[in-house]
């Protein structure tokens, strides 16, 4: 805690005042950062007009900055490696990704009302974003964040229709 501390400029005692515990701590890092993500992803969402567009600029938003980022990669991976020893942050994990799913199930809803598997349509796009976004953000991808988007698009098409 000493070092978080420090980075902060705050004394122990206030950061002990706010967090009971270093996951406590952990968990408003992770919350915060599903956050950040997720208004990306929203200010994306908002620039698009057709319920088509906002479902392709929710998946797309992935692979261009803030979220296609080498230091938030690897932020992401430090949370991910804690929710199998930590319950609480595994349960943090759990909330942000259902968040994010349950956004895009409502967005593939707009675009295919009448199916009735929005849910795992949600699932194999998340998992596609979640691939693609880790490859580009690795840094050496063999395809662009252009690629990955046309490959979300064809990926989309195929699944929708």
């Amino acid at each position: 805690m000493r070092a978080i501390c420090r980075e902060a400029g705050v004394s122990a005692g206030l950061l002990r005042h706010y967090f009971p515990s270093i996951d406590a701590v952990i968990e408003a890092a992770y919350r915060q950062t599903g956050e950040r993500v997720q208004a990306a992803l929203d200010a994306a969402v908002a620039k698009a007009n057709t319920p088509r567009a906002r479902l392709l600029a929710y998946i797309t938003a992935s692979f261009a900055p803030p979220i296609s980022d080498p230091q938030l990669l690897s932020t992401w991976l430090a949370f991910w490696s804690l929710t199998k020893s930590s319950p609480s942050i595994a349960a943090v994990h759990a909330d942000i990704y259902r968040e994010s799913r349950t956004a895009m199930e409502r967005l593939i809803a707009d675009v295919a009302p009448k199916s009735n598997d929005h849910r795992l349509m949600a699932i194999a796009l998340t998992a596609l974003v979640d691939g693609l976004w880790l490859e580009l953000s690795l840094g050496d991808a063999p395809f662009t964040s252009l690629e990955a988007a046309a490959i979300a698009e064809q990926f989309l098409d195929t699944v929708i229709n």
